[in-house]
């Protein structure tokens, strides 16, 4: 299906995902996210606790990556960023969005702070309705690949 073409984005919104992609090409972060990637499946805050433990290489990696996304989505919920020019090319935030669902609750009520990831959250959710909107079901796909990865 031809795409059209919606010349909406700005230079600082284009210089802004290029600053963002620089940021996660440094080599910790590099690391951070293929570890991510390749071993974070907690589904419980014991999980957690035992896959990546306070003081460990591993926690350190699951905090470089949930704040690190968990900021890149705040120049979404700020207005600072257009959200479809950062939905062309970030669809990470949404490998992780789905690592974290059933997590971020959990969190929230164990740090008594409701909108802990809320950025995270919010930036998915509508990165996953602007997904369908463009092609129906394609979110859920992705999502089922996810969490299929082993």
């Amino acid at each position: 299906m031809a795409k059209t073409i919606n010349p909406t984005a700005t230079y600082d919104d284009v210089n802004l995902v290029l600053r963002l992609y620089d940021m996660r090409r440094e080599e910790r972060m590099r690391r951070a996210r293929a570890w991510f990637t390749s071993n974070f499946r907690a589904t419980t805050l014991e999980d957690v606790q035992k896959l990546c433990p306070v003081g460990s290489d591993e926690n350190a990696s699951f905090r470089m990556v949930t704040s690190y996304w968990d900021m890149a989505a705040s120049f979404i919920t700020a207005g600072v960023l257009k959200p479809e020019i950062f939905f062309e090319s970030n669809r990470e935030l949404l490998l992780v969005y789905v690592r974290l669902e059933k997590l971020i609750p959990l969190f929230r009520e164990q740090y008594r702070d409701p909108f802990y990831w809320h950025n995270i959250e919010a930036v998915a959710r509508e990165f996953a309705a602007w997904m369908n909107r463009r092609a129906p079901g394609s979110y859920e796909a992705f999502a089922e690949r996810v969490r299929a990865i082993r």
